[in-house]
């Protein structure tokens, strides 16, 4: 039940008031005064709050700024006379909801109350999903016990807080994106956005207007402004995902952000203030991509502040039961299912199998075991179709090679071939499954003729 104090040194004022919102059915409390009403709100917590402006002593105004700072606060309604409007319109710029003025009318009161209640409502959903974020994403529940893992940890916890702008290094599926996102929710950019973006599944024209947004006119089909991820980022944090697909000329425009923390919108005069920080993550070689004039040398020191490397799964086999048991968890929630344990020869040919997807196909091969499992143990025989397992002992391997050899486009042509079916003809997707940049992966499916067209993968299959 919403809780509602009404503060008025005037007994009959705050005795109607009182009256008429108990008969409502809120829960109502009374004060005559500031000071009695401070006391009161630590005890009961209201979600509203009813101020006279003009009362002896504290008067509305310094009440209001007196109010303790709570996870939200409550709506704060001034009551005042016309004579004082221009106080309570005052009140309104440094804080309050809205203001009634007297002779107060009974459903403006009910309304004025019903929409501050939805603001207290909106506050304490958001107050909830960020707790739900940061619960998802503290630094102590990425699962990793193992040296590498817990060095990077290490790292993230320092970082966090400090808004330096970090460079996650690792293999595609290696969780970069999981890691940037406890960077921001461990920081005080936390209750603002975090936005994703991967430089490589875009198309390089629209990469520019996507960061930087444009203005009415500047090129064909430019009808109307446009802001970009920086400017809606504005306050939290912007995860820039295959840094190394990032195009030259956009390379030199990011590194001016860096430096000036200022941008220009496509077709536009004025440079804007923005304050953002950049988080990151490759799976390429930069050094090599420097040395090879693909990568700018001064972009590449200025986003390598601070570097966290991300260890392949193959090279923290230590960690694989725990990530096993995690995503047994978290797909027994979801699909309402009871999967008990995982007999240990199954936990042996997943801790023993070379994963060249990383954790992302870990968790793709746990999701069908637990979908598919009625007998409330996986089991080899719930594994063994994803992952060609060796002889006991042996390390996985995707194929044996028979005697006569292997023809290798063949094979490739029939692991793209699978990946489009699995991943529904998008190609994103079916690049990720592949642990492929998207582009080296368009490159593959048009060299591989996929149906037999000639058509354009990326109008074909369009990207997400």
């Amino acid at each position: 039940m919403p809780v509602i104090l009404v503060v008025d040194d005037e007994p009959l004022q705050r005795d109607i008031l009182k009256t008429i919102l108990d008969g409502e059915g809120y829960e109502t409390y009374a004060a005559a005064s500031g000071e009695e009403a401070l006391e009161l709100i630590k005890k009961f917590h209201p979600d509203i709050i009813l101020t006279d402006l003009r009362m002896e002593g504290m008067d509305g105004i310094e009440f209001m700024e007196s109010v303790p700072e709570e996870p939200f606060q409550p709506s704060v309604i001034i009551i005042t006379a016309h004579g004082t409007i221009s106080s309570a319109v005052e009140a309104v710029k440094k804080g309050a909801f809205d203001y009634l003025t007297k002779p107060l009318d009974k459903d403006t009161i009910f309304l004025t109350v019903r929409r501050g209640l939805e603001r207290v409502n909106l506050l304490k959903e958001n107050l909830h999903l960020q707790r739900e974020l940061y619960d998802k994403f503290k630094i102590e529940g990425i699962v990793g016990k193992s040296d590498r893992m817990q060095r990077a940890m290490e790292i993230v916890k320092k970082v966090a807080p400090s808004g330096a702008t970090v460079l996650i290094r690792g293999e595609s599926g290696t969780g970069k994106e999981l890691v940037a996102r406890a960077i921001h929710y461990n920081s005080n950019r936390r209750t603002r956005h975090f936005t994703a973006l991967n430089c490589a599944a875009i198309p390089e024209n629209l990469v520019e207007s996507e960061l930087f947004g444009y203005e009415p006119g500047a090129f064909t089909g430019a009808t109307s402004r446009k802001e970009g991820l920086f400017e809606l980022t504005n306050g939290g944090t912007l995860f820039l995902d295959e840094i190394g697909d990032l195009p030259l000329p956009l390379q030199s425009k990011l590194l001016r952000v860096l430096q000036d923390k200022e941008i220009r919108r496509i077709g536009g005069k004025d440079s804007i203030k923005i304050d953002v920080r950049i988080i990151a993550a490759t799976n390429k070689d930069l050094e090599k991509e420097v040395a090879e004039g693909k990568f700018r040398e001064d972009i590449y020191y200025r986003l390598k502040v601070v570097t966290i490397a991300l260890p392949p799964l193959r090279e923290r086999s230590a960690d694989i039961p725990e990530l096993v048991n995690f995503f047994m968890k978290k797909y027994n929630e979801e699909f309402g299912k009871r999967i008990r344990a995982i007999e240990p020869a199954a936990m042996k040919a997943l801790v023993e199998y070379n994963w060249p997807g990383n954790i992302r196909q870990m968790e793709s091969v746990i999701e069908r075991a637990v979908l598919l499992n009625d007998t409330g143990t996986i089991n080899m025989k719930d594994i063994q179709g994803e992952l060609e397992i060796l002889q006991p002992g042996g390390r996985a391997s995707a194929f044996d090679i028979p005697p006569e050899g292997l023809d290798l486009e063949k094979m490739e042509n029939e692991l793209i071939r699978k990946a489009m079916e699995r991943a529904g003809g998008v190609a994103t997707k079916a690049a990720k499954l592949l642990g492929m940049s998207y582009k080296a992966f368009l490159y593959r499916l048009e060299k591989s003729n996929i149906n037999g067209s000639s058509e354009s993968p990326s109008k074909k299959n369009g990207h997400d």
